[in-house]
């Protein structure tokens, strides 16, 4: 019996990623860098709305063939939001009862998306105690506790099969500069940057991996230095990223480059993508493309031309109340305009100086 429901389960999964088309990639309208083409994969589009929604199927199809989900067995989970968000739509496909154990600071369009597919939260004060808390609550419930920090980078096929990186490099095939000269992502597990860095290596691309890193976080810092053992008493400020300790599916040595990039000049480049795009995105986005054309402009200055990838992790629209509202802002990130006026800059001369 237990093994026909998992096999049911799966089939659900896999029927559900059947329905779902892949995401978008978006060139962004930049005439003034010349011989430099920059683009943006949307995972916003995806079900649940974020790049979070691969990462849930896997662990979910992860945790059920490894025999961790049967019938009936409570799924908890420690995330900033939107892990949660897609593991709850994941949880309700298959009939499982979900928490989120998160801090409480996650933004309230986030708390209810989860509370909508049936989930629930389960608040903490500050973001490392979020990994003992999921432990004790499925140790008490019996319950199975998906841990994405430790697993992600391992539930998750980096040689192909349609991964996101698989997904870039398919979609870029028929632009002019094919072989992109960096790929950006910002770290949360770690997990993606994993899974790209991996399958750049795998198919023995050109490509560079640069991981851009918050404030508050403590990615960058082990990058350079090798300490395991750094940790941040502080919460990050860009919802979805940033750690405040190195997570074990942060995978160091797949990363060629990293930049630590202000959390004001992620704000404020969220609010000039803006004016690009037409719509909202979030502040983890503002940092991938701030890393994005901080590249680029070193790219045009020693003359090289090519493509850059990056991703839009999510839309705006979760944060109305938080990177969109100015008061919110002015309190949590502070002035910004330092940063407008360097992305205005940018504009006129295709330079970030």
């Amino acid at each position: 019996m237990s093994s026909t429901w998992v096999n049911q389960a799966i089939a659900k999964i896999e029927a559900d990623y059947q329905r779902s088309a892949d995401t978008h990639l978006i060139k962004l309208d930049l005439p003034k860098l010349v011989g430099i083409d920059v683009y943006l994969k949307d995972e916003s589009t995806h079900p649940t709305g974020s790049l979070k929604h691969r990462l849930a199927r896997s662990l979910f199809l992860y945790a059920l063939c490894n025999g961790w989900i049967k019938q009936n067995t409570p799924i908890i989970e420690s995330s900033s939001g939107s892990t949660a968000v897609s593991e709850a739509y994941f949880a309700r496909l298959l009939g499982l009862p979900f928490i989120a154990v998160m801090p409480s600071t996650t933004a309230k369009k986030k708390i209810q998306q989860i509370e909508f597919y049936g989930g629930q939260c389960y608040f903490v004060e500050n973001g490392s105690q979020m990994y003992p808390e999921s432990a004790r609550l499925a140790n008490e419930l019996k319950g199975h506790y998906i841990d994405q920090f430790t697993y992600a980078e391992r539930a998750t096929d980096w040689r192909g099969n349609n991964n996101i990186a698989d997904s870039i490099f398919n979609q870029m095939e028929k632009e002019p500069h094919p072989i992109p000269t960096w790929i950006v992502m910002s770290p949360g597990t770690g997990g993606t940057s994993a899974t790209i860095g991996r399958y750049i290596r795998y198919q023995q691309q050109t490509t560079q991996l640069c991981v851009v890193d918050p404030e508050n976080s403590v990615f960058y810092d082990y990058f350079n230095s090798g300490d395991a053992s750094i940790v941040c008493n502080k919460n990050s400020k860009i919802e979805g990223i940033g750690r405040p300790r190195v997570e074990p599916s942060f995978i160091a040595g797949v990363v060629d480059s990293m930049i630590k990039i202000p959390d004001a000049a992620s704000v404020a480049t969220i609010q000039w993508l803006e004016q690009l795009l037409g719509r909202k995105t979030g502040a983890s986005t503002g940092t991938n493309l701030y890393g994005a054309l901080l590249l680029a402009t070193k790219m045009r200055q020693t003359g090289q031309t090519g493509s850059i990838v990056t991703l839009i992790c999510d839309s705006g629209d979760r944060y109305l109340d938080t990177y969109y509202d100015p008061e919110w802002v002015n309190s949590n990130i502070g002035c910004f305009k330092h940063y407008q006026d360097k992305l205005l800059k940018f504009n006129d001369t295709g330079l970030l100086i």
